[in-house]
Parts: structure tokens; C-alpha cells; sequence
């Protein structure tokens, strides 16, 4: 590979000053999030997926595979982080659709703290002796966090459990795949941490995290437009026996066509009411009604996640989280 970041002629300020009432109609943010998605799968020489198994991510996995198809380019691999404590259905959800789609999925996991959480026995909540860890996960706690304390708790919505459980290792895998570019199902109004951001955006300091780029084909999109492009453009352009006009379900029972919950690229959390799937934990169902159906524009689509509660995003991000 060539220095990063010296081959790319992408626009690093493509985006700045924006938001989703810029691009007014659906069609409007699917023709972006296909040029954003063509420019990075043509630009860079080892993109990579970034894949929760969420509803961003997974359209974003659409646009990467209808584009790579069309123009006849290289399908990148998605890495998926396993953070140990994903719902059941999550994890079985990415299973099925890698295996559907044929994707290569990379799982990167913070494998010391996996063995350790292991060989203790331990749930979420309790704590984890700093001392026992490797030399790179001591080296994140004490002089990049600067966490002073002998434990920390397992759990993913903390400062330190977030960092350690994520970051580190996205940014391991990153390294370890020598990607140079991310494409990242990040919006602007999902946070406000967010609301910034530009659809190629450089992160290029080595002291922080392998030098890349993060390209971001939804920014433009809001909550409801993610929804009515699934049930619209996702679900009928990759499940045969869907209505090729699109139909949106009421719920679980109310597919067409004989269809059920495992023949379509939704996650069965969403039927069940959830808006975002955080960890197993510390994420609530928002209503008894799926996700599309809930007052999506007068109601916070993350209220249900306790790493909200404690303002992380901005630090996280600074570290190299998404």
C-alpha cells in the first residue's frame, strides 16, 4: 500500500455545515449515499464495513453491496465488534445474513478481557482486575484514559469498559487488516457528537489510531428515512418473495407472501419495539409496537441506552470510537 493517506483524492469537507432537511426526499439521500459509497469503494485500496447488525449499519451494508455489484467492484470484508454482551438474536441475526449474503465478516474482540471475564466466571457488573490484563489493554487504562482505580466493571457503557470493549479492538483490527478506510453507518442526528461530522472524515494521528479514513454514505439520513428505505429499496431488493413496490408490516405476523421474521434483513429486536440495539444490559425497548411504527419524530431514538446517560460520546470518539 502506498503512505496513507497520499493516494486519495477524497473531499475531507464534503458535508460541513449540512444536515438531513439538506437532502429533502428520500431519493435525495439514497442518490448521495450511493455516490459517498461508490467514491469510497473506487478510492480506497482496503476498505472495510463496519457492521453492528443495526439498522445504519446494515443499510449501509446494502448501498456497499448494490454499488460494489453494479459497477463491478471488490466486496470489502465487515468487521463486526463483539463487545460479549450482544443480545442472542443480534449475533444470530449476523450469522444468517453473513451466510445469505456471502460476506467475509471479521469478528474483533478484546480477546484478553473475553479470556478473563471467562476464567472468572463473570457477569456484567462485576469487576475486572486491572493487574491481570495484557500490557496494551494496562497501557489504554492508565495512560490514554488515565483511570487511576484497581477494577473497573464489566460493562460496556462505562468510560473505560466502552474504550476497551470497542475501540480498542476496531482499532486493532484495523491494523491488523491494514484498512484504510471505514464505511461507518454514523448519522447526523443520531447525537450530537455526530452532527459534525463530513462523509469522508480523516483520522490520521498514529498516537491515537492507525491512520484511516471513516466514510460515512447515511449521514444524511434520519430515523425515518433509514425505516421507509428498508421496507422501499432493502427488504424487496434482497428478499425474492417480497413485494417488489415495497409493504410495510405491522408486525411480525403482518409479513406478505408467507414470509417471517428470519427471511428478512431486520432484526427481530426491532419487531419487538427496540429503536437501538446497544448491549444486552443496558438497552430498553422503547414501545410494545416494532420500531418503525413508534413516534419516531417527537421521541430521542437512543433514550433506552445508558451510555447516553453519561455523556461518553464525545471523549469516545476522540479515542477512535465510531
Amino acid at each position: 500500500m502506498s503512505e496513507f493517506p497520499d493516494y486519495l483524492d477524497v473531499d475531507y469537507t464534503g458535508g460541513e455545515g449540512e444536515s438531513p432537511e439538506d437532502y429533502p426526499s428520500l431519493q435525495h439521500k439514497i442518490e448521495k449515499a450511493i455516490e459517498v459509497t461508490r467514491t469510497g469503494l473506487e478510492e480506497y485500496e482496503n476498505p472495510a464495513i463496519m457492521w453492528t447488525g443495526g439498522k445504519d449499519s446494515t443499510l449501509t451494508l446494502y448501498f456497499v453491496k448494490e454499488v460494489a455489484e453494479k459497477h463491478g467492484l471488490e466486496m470489502p470484508p465487515a468487521v463486526f465488534l463483539d463487545h460479549y454482551q450482544h443480545f442472542d438474536e443480534l449475533i444470530d441475526f449476523v450469522e444468517h445474513w453473513a451466510d445469505e449474503w456471502d460476506l467475509d465478516v471479521h469478528f474483533a474482540r478484546n480477546e484478553d478481557i473475553g479470556a478473563y471475564v471467562e476464567e472468572h466466571d463473570l457477569t456484567p457488573g462485576d469487576e475486572i482486575e486491572i493487574s491481570e490484563l495484557n500490557e496494551q489493554n494496562r497501557h489504554h487504562i492508565r495512560n490514554i484514559l488515565e483511570y487511576e482505580e484497581d477494577t473497573f466493571p464489566f460493562l460496556l457503557d462505562t468510560y473505560v469498559g466502552n474504550h476497551l470493549l470497542k475501540t480498542v479492538p476496531l482499532n486493532n483490527a484495523i491494523e491488523e487488516l491494514d484498512i484504510d478506510g471505514i464505511v461507518s453507518g454514523v448519522r447526523w442526528d443520531e447525537q450530537e457528537a455526530r452532527a459534525d461530522e463530513t462523509f469522508f472524515s480523516p483520522r490520521h494521528d498514529p498516537e491515537i489510531y492507525p491512520p484511516h479514513d471513516r466514510i460515512q454514505p447515511i449521514l444524511q439520513f434520519d430515523e425515518r428515512a433509514v425505516w421507509d428505505c428498508f421496507w422501499h429499496y432493502v427488504v424487496p431488493d434482497t428478499v425474492e418473495a417480497y413485494p417488489e413496490e415495497g409493504y410495510v408490516p405491522d408486525d411480525a405476523d403482518d409479513l406478505p407472501n408467507g414470509l417471517t421474521q428470519d427471511d428478512i434483513p431486520v432484526s427481530p429486536k426491532y419487531f419487538a419495539g427496540f429503536r437501538s440495539l446497544g448491549s444486552e444490559v443496558s438497552t430498553e425497548k422503547s414501545e410494545d409496537e416494532p420500531a418503525w411504527h413508534q413516534d419516531l419524530e417527537n421521541t430521542t431514538e437512543r433514550a433506552g441506552r445508558a451510555q447516553d446517560k453519561e455523556d461518553l460520546m464525545e471523549r469516545l470518539r476522540d479515542l477512535g470510537y465510531m
